[in-house]
């Protein structure tokens, strides 16, 4: 299982972008809800975050830890494309605008072994079966949470710029960390948790040759001056071509932490 979450979440970088072996929100980014006209409170503290963000035990069905490697620096993730870097700024578990702090975690998915599967080890599988136990093994969601805090209405315009990326960036962009380049071939909003104040969810997929295309899904939530960003990947799902999204079980636990 650790082997899985530390592969799923290296994933997260640029690193596979390149290869990976190789619509609508309860209130948009960019819509005014009935509390965007009140002033903002005093960002929290590093400290402050630490205490909110979901911790062990919290998700049921996951496991919750520290970031596996860490979050990038975010002046080593650059978009060729300013107007797309929130959207490439999500991926990497990076806080959009400038927060005055933030604080990231990882819930992986603990599924159990299926009882009926009798085999011990790879050798015990027949050729044919290999590659779907390796999908199977990896079928499993990492997500990355960022809870980061704004002065003023920094979430607000840092929410509305993520929401006018995903719209400017529909048609694809590139992007780097690094030294490590790579390209998505497409953005589009998807439907959000309806979580928090407003929110935007959406998916990107990157251009990853041979292998086709594999879509990474990502949510960020406003709740007062603090956002939540969720970024998903299931490299199992990836693989098999099953369809997946940003874990609910882990933005459900965060949005009851912030309430």
């Amino acid at each position: 299982m650790r082997l899985c979450a530390t592969a799923a979440v290296s994933a997260l970088s640029l690193a596979l972008i390149t290869g990976c072996g190789d619509g609508g929100s309860k209130d948009s980014g960019d819509a005014k809800g009935s509390d965007a006209a009140k002033p903002a409170a005093k960002a929290l503290s590093a400290a402050e975050l630490k205490k909110l963000i979901i911790a062990k035990g919290e998700v049921p069905g996951y496991e919750v830890g520290p970031v596996e490697g860490g979050i990038p620096d975010r002046g080593k993730v650059t978009s060729d494309d300013a107007k797309c870097q929130p959207v490439l700024q999500a991926f990497t578990g990076i806080a959009p605008g400038e927060p005055a702090a933030d604080t990231s975690r990882m819930a992986t998915e603990d599924k159990k072994k299926d009882p009926t599967d009798d085999a011990t080890s790879l050798d015990d599988l027949a050729d044919g079966k290999f590659e779907d136990a390796i999908n199977k093994s990896m079928d499993l969601d990492v997500t990355v949470v960022t809870l980061a805090s704004y002065d003023g209405d920094g979430a607000e315009q840092a929410l509305k710029s993520v929401s006018d990326a995903v719209k400017a960036c529909a048609g694809g962009f590139s992007g780097e960390q690094d030294g490590e380049k790579g390209k998505f071939t497409k953005v589009a909003e998807e439907k959000s948790s309806g979580t928090g104040d407003a929110s935007v969810a959406f998916t990107a997929t990157n251009d990853a040759g041979k292998d086709g295309a594999l879509p990474l899904h990502a949510e960020v939530v406003r709740h007062g001056n603090t956002l939540a960003t969720y970024t998903t990947i299931n490299i199992g799902a990836m693989m098999s071509k099953k369809a997946y999204t940003v874990s609910a079980p882990v933005v459900k636990a965060q949005a009851a932490k912030l309430k």
